[in-house]
């Protein structure tokens, strides 16, 4: 069954614990998502407090897929850019979909979802998002009509003597 996204939805205690678990889930089975594993609710509670104020600044907009139990299984924020020059392009970050759903094709949906959504921003004419190396996650982005326009090596550290490449991936909207 297919996920029903929503953007911009309420913020209430249910999507806070939901996005909360599902950041947790997708770190702790491996995913590149801004943490190193293990890591607990409360580890990412500061990260998800600073995304919500964000939104409410109106600096970014959430993207949440539901599975068919309601539950929180993919998110998505996407951001505006504050440099005056690069407003026709906006960041996707927190790229996630649950462990327990991968390999059924959400991730693609996440992306046309994002896309759909990006293309309702005025003046809005690509999105620009980064992905850790060595997970092959750039070929993912590639197969979803993503380009890769930039690396730098070794520009993110997982561990000591675990360096992996910070790869800008760019989906052209126009």
């Amino acid at each position: 069954m297919p996920l029903t996204f929503t953007l911009d939805p309420a913020v209430t205690p249910e999507l806070r614990d939901g996005v909360l678990d599902l950041w947790a889930d997708v770190t702790n089975a491996g995913g590149a998502v801004g943490f190193v594993p293990p890591v607990t609710r409360e580890d990412i509670r500061p990260q998800l407090v600073r995304q919500f104020v964000s939104m409410a600044e109106e600096r970014s907009r959430l993207l949440v897929g539901h599975d068919e139990e309601g539950r929180v299984a993919a998110t998505a924020f996407l951001t505006f850019n504050t440099h005056h020059l690069m407003t026709h392009w906006i960041w996707l970050y927190t790229v996630m979909v649950h462990p327990r759903h991968q390999g059924r094709g959400y991730g693609r949906d996440l992306l046309a979802a994002a896309e759909r959504a990006a293309r309702t921003l005025d003046g809005v004419e690509a999105i620009r998002l980064t992905c850790r190396g060595g997970l092959g996650l750039e070929h993912f982005y590639a197969s979803c009509g993503y380009k890769e326009v930039g690396r730098v090596p070794d520009a993110i550290r997982v561990a000591p003597g675990d360096d992996r490449d910070d790869v800008v991936m760019l989906l052209p909207l126009t």
